[in-house]
């Protein structure tokens, strides 16, 4: 396959990992900044643009409001009109899970109503509605992408967090809590990106992008442990105590508050089923468990 392909934001974690896959699959890429009089800059007659640009959830509550709309929904109305002005095929939206749900009582599907309670998923929303308000001329396809938490090998988050509790020997206080989550691998999401590219028929939609295997934070503990050769150590305590906690670390700042103690104890799963249907295929190259034993190595580095 000889393509070229426009990527918003290739210097962050995600741009960066799928350019170079990409480019070891004889695709050219072409690195667009959208900052100073970018429209000027643009190839009109490539393959296709993947939007990765984009404000991240700021957890730590600092961020306006107003920025999340303007860099998430105008830039990516903006690049969008672009695109249905040009010769380009194919546009891949990155937005997000947090675009439709903050919550997941049960597995999240494409076709959830969607409920942000952020900023920042409000903001990819509001971007994803303008582009399927939008009728599609002939030819062009639009990929609306919505992945889970993704990790690899340069990008630690709450990862890096659970790690240093294993690294160290400390017992991982929250085993109390029950729960299951779906991950994102670097490297499935480059896979995924490269089949929808290389296969014509798989039609315009809205995809969630996940690894086939939901996984408990207990059991993430015990494949940190694995990665590292550590022993890893779970204490049941009392969930109310653990609660009160947190409570204390919204008001001092402390490494647990409310925020970090539900990401790491909430049940998240999601679907991607659907993507899989329309690839043909029933496994994703890179299993969950495997995929986090190769992010938690590279931290030891």
């Amino acid at each position: 396959m000889n393509k070229k392909v426009i990527i918003t934001g290739a210097n962050g974690f995600v741009g960066s990992n799928l350019s170079v896959y990409l480019e070891k699959n004889q695709i050219d890429i072409q690195k667009l900044s959208l900052r100073n009089s970018w429209e000027e800059k643009i190839d009109r007659n490539v393959q296709a643009i993947i939007h990765l640009a984009g404000k991240a959830h700021d957890t730590k509550n600092t961020s306006e409001t107003s920025e999340y709309f303007k860099i998430n929904t105008d830039l990516t109305q903006k690049l969008f009109d672009i695109f249905l002005n040009s010769d380009c095929k194919d546009f891949f939206y990155f937005s997000s899970v947090k675009a439709v749900a903050d919550e997941v009582p049960n597995v999240l599907l494409e076709n959830v109503v969607p409920t942000p309670k952020t900023p920042y998923g409000e903001s990819k929303l509001k971007a994803e509605e303008y582009i399927l308000s939008k009728t599609l001329p002939l030819g062009k396809r639009v990929f609306i992408v919505r992945p889970c938490m993704i990790h690899g090998p340069g990008n630690k988050g709450n990862l890096n967090l659970l790690y240093k509790v294993v690294r160290k020997g400390i017992p991982y206080p929250l085993a109390a809590y029950k729960n299951e989550r779906s991950f994102l691998s670097i490297d499935n999401l480059n896979f995924l990106i490269y089949q929808m590219l290389s296969k014509s028929e798989i039609p315009s939609g809205i995809y969630n992008f996940a690894d086939d295997d939901f996984v408990s934070t207990n059991d993430l503990i015990q494949i940190i442990g694995k990665a590292i050769g550590k022993k890893s150590r779970l204490w049941n305590i009392p969930k109310s105590l653990i609660n009160m906690m947190a409570k204390c670390g919204d008001i001092f700042k402390l490494p647990l508050n409310t925020e970090r103690l539900t990401k790491l104890t909430e049940n998240y799963k999601v679907s991607n089923q659907k993507v899989k249907k329309e690839l043909g295929i029933n496994k994703l190259p890179v299993s969950a468990e495997e995929g986090l034993m190769i992010t938690i190595k590279s931290f030891e580095k």
